[in-house]
C-alpha cells in the first residue's frame, strides 16, 4: 500500500496542474507598439551613459520632438491602423507659431487626419482661460494631468524649471493617484553647451508630481496636449 501511495504521489508532481492559473493575456499590437517604444528609449538611455548628446541641430535626434519623433518611427513599420491598412503611420509636426495664435508655440500638433496617417488622437487638452481665475484654471489643469495614460505623446509650451518653450516627452506609466505623480521618458528637458553647441541628456523613468508641470504650463497664452494612440492599431500585413 505505501508504494501504491509513493507511486501516485510521483505522478502527481508530474501531472499539469490544471485550473491554478489563468493564462496569460496576450499583447495587443497597440500595446506592443506602445512597448516598443519604451523599450527602444531605455535602450537609448542606457546607450548614453549619462552623458549629454548631440542636441542643436534640426537633424539631432536628441532635440526633444526629434527623440519622440525618433521612437514613433523607428518601430512604426509593423503597425497600422485597422481602418487604413495600407497607410504608412506617421507623427505630426509641431502647430506653426503662427497657426498656434493666441497661444504661444509649442502647445499643439498639427492637425493631420488618420486617412494621411496619423494614428493619434486628441485625448485631453489644457489651454489657459483668461476668463477664469488663475485657481481656478490650476484646477483644470490638474484635471488634465490626471488623464495620463501609459504610451500617451505630450506636448507642452511652458515655463519649466530647466527651460522655456515647446517640450516633447512619452509617458510610461499610467497617472498614479497615490503618489500623486507622472513618469515619463525625454531628451532634452536638462542640457548643457559642450565647446558652444547644445547637448541634452536623455530621461527615462523620470517622475514628477503632477503639480510640477501644472506649474510649467498653467499660465496665461500657455497649454499642453496629450496625444493617444487609436484603439484599432494593427499588424501591419507581412
Amino acid at each position: 500500500m505505501k508504494k501504491l501511495l509513493n507511486l501516485m504521489l510521483a505522478l502527481m508532481l508530474f501531472l499539469p496542474v490544471t485550473g491554478q492559473t489563468e493564462p496569460l493575456e496576450q499583447l495587443s499590437a497597440r500595446d506592443d507598439f506602445i512597448s516598443r517604444i519604451i523599450a527602444l528609449a531605455k535602450q537609448e538611455f542606457d546607450g548614453a551613459r549619462g552623458r549629454a548628446l548631440p542636441a542643436a541641430s534640426s537633424g539631432d535626434i536628441y532635440v526633444c520632438k526629434n527623440f519622440t519623433t525618433y521612437l514613433f518611427r523607428e518601430n512604426r513599420a509593423d503597425f497600422r491602423m485597422a481602418e487604413f491598412p495600407d497607410i504608412t503611420l506617421r507623427i505630426p509636426d509641431n502647430l506653426p507659431k503662427e497657426e498656434s495664435k493666441p497661444y504661444v508655440y509649442g502647445a499643439a500638433w498639427m492637425d493631420v487626419t488618420p486617412e494621411e496617417g496619423n494614428p493619434f488622437y486628441e485625448a485631453a487638452s489644457f489651454r489657459y482661460d483668461s476668463q477664469l481665475s488663475k485657481a481656478e484654471n490650476r484646477e483644470q489643469a490638474l484635471a488634465f494631468m490626471r488623464e495620463v495614460k501609459r504610451g500617451d505623446f505630450f506636448q507642452m509650451a511652458a515655463n519649466y524649471y530647466y527651460g522655456v518653450g515647446a517640450h516633447s516627452l512619452v509617458f510610461i506609466a499610467d497617472y498614479d493617484p497615490v503618489e500623486n505623480e507622472v513618469r515619463w521618458t525625454d531628451s532634452n528637458m536638462k542640457g548643457k553647451k559642450i565647446n558652444g553647441t547644445r547637448h541634452g541628456y536623455i530621461q527615462y523613468d523620470a517622475e514628477k508630481d503632477i503639480g510640477w508641470f501644472v506649474d510649467a504650463f498653467c499660465r496665461k497664452a500657455y497649454g499642453a496636449t496629450l496625444y493617444r494612440l487609436r484603439d484599432d492599431i494593427v499588424y501591419a500585413n507581412p
